[in-house]
């Protein structure tokens, strides 16, 4: 049986265990933080593959050093999901719909924030460049709010061991649909819609802008997702995204808003949401798996 170590503990680790299981891949958890860890022994325990490199990437690196193993979305492919911006830079040169986006890398000037903010219209969002969960995220309406919301980055952009000094400031789309879209070796094998919390939709005075449960999408900020079959043109823009970021086990994340869908983001490290995918999920993620593990 081929033996996957797996780097995270959460969900996803369980709902992998019994259908991989089923098809002669025994998944066991690997720890990489939490940890002492002597880099002159070897490892007691031997695996076939690795499934997604550690968030932390320098906690990767140590298993890289220690095991050498081949993994589904190595240390590329998590880091090139991982920068917004880049993502944003690859598929617009791809001929790929996505929001309209700026980066701004610090020290940058205040009025050259300004005027690209000014340049994309209010309201937009700001958001770090490599934050996941919809941490750090927030929405302006005028100069003020925008400036006082890139004065925390500057603050924290001026300790020296930040490493991504970037944010970016991007359209807001309103009343978007939230999707996202499961891409296992090209192929669409399932998704979900994120929708917000009832008491979200109409908001204060009937302005969706104000709205008392946010207007984010984040499962983690509250909302809930829910299986979705999605239109071919949506999946066809999800597997293009995934082939030009040639990232073979891919989350994307699509809004679509007032009959415009563009990628928003993408995850290279995505949670499994279980029950929520297309029956041949688990052959295809497996076929992956046996793949990456004979080094092909």
């Amino acid at each position: 049986m081929l033996r996957l170590a797996v780097t995270t503990a959460a969900e996803t680790l369980d709902r992998m265990r019994d259908p991989l299981a089923a098809r002669d891949i025994a998944v066991e958890h690997l720890d990489t933080t939490g940890r002492v860890v002597d880099l002159s022994s070897s490892p007691e325990r031997r695996f076939d593959a690795g499934f997604v490199y550690p968030a932390r990437l320098m906690a990767g690196g140590v298993v890289d050093g220690r095991r050498g193993l081949p993994w589904v979305n190595g240390r590329a492919a998590v880091a090139t999901s991982r920068n917004k911006a880049g993502v944003i830079a690859r598929l617009s040169r791809a001929g790929l719909p996505v929001p309209e986006t700026r980066v701004v890398s610090n020290p940058a000037d205040d009025d050259a924030v300004a005027a690209a903010a000014a340049d994309i219209g209010f309201p937009i969002v700001i958001k770090p460049n490599s934050a996941t969960r919809g941490i750090g995220v927030a929405k302006v309406h005028d100069r003020d709010s925008l400036l006082g919301v890139s004065d925390y980055a500057d603050l924290i952009h001026e300790f020296r061991a930040t490493g991504d000094k970037s944010y970016l400031l991007q359209e807001f789309l309103p009343d978007a649909r939230d999707y996202r879209l499961m891409v296992v070796d090209g192929t669409v094998v399932g998704g979900v819609e994120r929708r917000r919390p009832d008491g979200a939709v109409n908001g204060k005075n009937g302005d969706p802008d104000d709205a008392g449960g946010g207007w984010k999408h984040n499962v983690h900020r509250g909302a809930t997702a829910v299986a979705a079959d999605v239109d071919d043109t949506l999946r066809e823009l999800a597997v293009e995204t995934a082939d030009v970021l040639e990232i073979d086990y891919l989350g994307v994340d699509l809004l679509v808003s007032e009959g415009r869908a563009v990628v928003s983001e993408t995850n290279a490290r995505p949670t499994i949401d279980d029950g929520k995918y297309d029956t041949g999920f688990w052959d295809r993620l497996a076929g992956v798996i046996r793949r990456t593990a004979d080094g092909d």
